[in-house]
């Protein structure tokens, strides 16, 4: 395989020659099949879905910035400044949908508490949306769809997330007993101590939430080391990734292009996770983080435990117009995929891309921003192994061609997961809000977006630039 390279005086990565092997996938449902072309002049005003602005707070290392704050808070703040930024009067919004993926038991609909918190009228219903890694993705695509269907024309989503607050519980045995307590009580205290019967010591010990698969009972770091050691993809590609990963969301931040993006918590946009003074060589010291002692993914090609949240304003075109908004680009297609979570549990953005460019009569080629979900930086580049692999292709397409080779100076050119954090529930309303924003700065016309999720789940999004200028 030849080494993914980061030229000193050049941005542009290329990547060739990676090998790939095959396994089955299900097929996924798309909305919005279209030309690769402008739809304004074919496609009713009313019908056409449009990103009018997003936001979020600072994505932090889980621990640090945001211990004192519930996910409820987090949440809150992003919804706020996403009314504020906007200027929207929260009484028109028609409904919203927000994303999470660690549900405190007390605020199960997160949605409705942190709207409440958030200043918007209680006449606005609201619900939770739970889908992994991609739970902000279907927060999106869900209004999307009652934007379509007619039912909505202003809708809010997006996501939150926090590791530094997780619901620790006890342990199944003494929940059980618990439960049984005020029944043994009436027995006198020899009944209730009679509940302690059977009871170990390791049932005394807490239980956090797990982050491996309910079905696979694998982490996704193991199942990732395996995808990329499938398709050929080295530790030092995986390590160089990651750097440029850094030293992108350094420079993004350098230049102020998060700054129309990120709200201040307490009079700060510092996103802690970002090492601008990353090396190759730095990392390369790292020691596996899952499969030891061979493995290639490390703690620095994988990315962390993070605090965030997230927000975005969609709209129909014609109520964002009629009220003096200008959009930023058009949401046009979107596919959820689903691949075998034992075999191909991360695979899924290859299967996703193929379906959207296929629905839009599009070439990877004709993409000019591209905003991949960096989980692991063997996750990607597996993925984009998969996307240019003609045996791939032929094995999985029923046109038997491949996605297409991916363009690295095009994808995450202001920085990914592996360097801004990965709240899960918030990621996906980043991913959109970056993408738009990408599309108006770099004056692109189309943007991909995509991502993996646990469970062997998937996501890919076309977005079209709004000519609003």
């Amino acid at each position: 395989m030849q080494r993914l390279r980061l030229s000193r005086s050049s941005k542009n990565i290329t990547i060739s020659s990676l090998s790939s092997s095959i396994s089955s996938s299900l097929p996924a449902s798309s909305i919005q099949s279209s030309a690769a072309k402008s739809f304004s002049s074919s496609s009713s005003r009313s019908k056409n879905v449009v990103l009018v602005d997003g936001c979020r707070i600072p994505f932090t290392l889980a621990g640090s910035v945001y211990g004192n704050y519930l996910a409820v808070d987090l949440g809150r703040l992003a919804l706020k400044g996403l009314l504020t930024k906007t200027a929207l009067d929260p009484s028109t919004i028609d409904y919203l949908y927000y994303g999470t993926v660690i549900q405190e038991t007390r605020t199960s609909n997160i949605a409705r508490e942190a709207a409440f918190g958030a200043g918007i009228p209680v006449s606005v219903p609201s619900n939770t949306v739970t889908m992994a890694c991609i739970s902000a993705n279907q927060a999106i695509t869900t209004g999307a769809e009652k934007i379509i269907s007619g039912q909505a024309d202003i809708i809010v989503a997006g996501g939150v997330e926090t590791f530094s607050d997780v619901p620790i519980r006890f342990s199944r045995p003494i929940r059980q007993r618990l439960i049984g307590l005020p029944k043994a009580m009436k027995k006198g205290p020899m009944g209730a101590l009679g509940l302690l019967k059977g009871l170990s010591l390791k049932d005394l010990a807490p239980e956090a939430p797990a982050i491996a698969n309910y079905t696979t009972g694998e982490v996704m770091g193991h199942s990732s080391d395996r995808l990329a050691a499938k398709f050929g993809v080295s530790r030092a590609d995986q390590d160089e990734l990651a750097v440029r990963s850094h030293l992108n969301a350094a420079k993004a931040h350098a230049e102020g292009l998060y700054k129309d993006e990120i709200i201040p918590v307490d009079g700060k946009v510092t996103e802690n996770g970002i090492k601008g003074d990353s090396s190759v060589e730095k990392v390369s010291k790292l020691s596996p983080a899952f499969i030891k002692p061979h493995g290639t993914h490390t703690a620095a090609n994988s990315s962390f435990l993070t605090d965030g949240a997230s927000a975005v304003l969609i709209m129909s075109e014609e109520k964002a117009l009629q009220l003096g908004y200008k959009p930023k680009a058009y949401i046009r297609n979107w596919s959820y995929v689903g691949v075998d979570p034992f075999e191909e549990l991360l695979l899924g953005p290859t299967i996703a891309t193929e379906k959207v460019l296929k629905n839009m009569k599009l070439k990877l080629s004709d993409i000019g921003v591209v905003e991949f979900h960096e989980a692991f930086a063997g996750q990607v580049l597996a993925n984009i192994a998969a996307m240019g692999s003609d045996k791939f292709a032929k094995e999985r397409f029923a046109s038997g061609i491949p996605v297409g080779q991916m363009d690295f100076s095009k994808m995450n050119t202001c920085g990914g997961s592996l360097a801004l954090g990965h709240p899960f529930g918030a990621t996906g309303a980043r991913l959109v809000t970056t993408a738009a924003n990408r599309l108006q700065r770099e004056n692109q016309r189309f943007a991909l977006l995509t991502a993996c999720a646990d469970g062997g789940l998937a996501h890919a999004c076309i977005l079209e630039r709004y000519d609003n200028k």
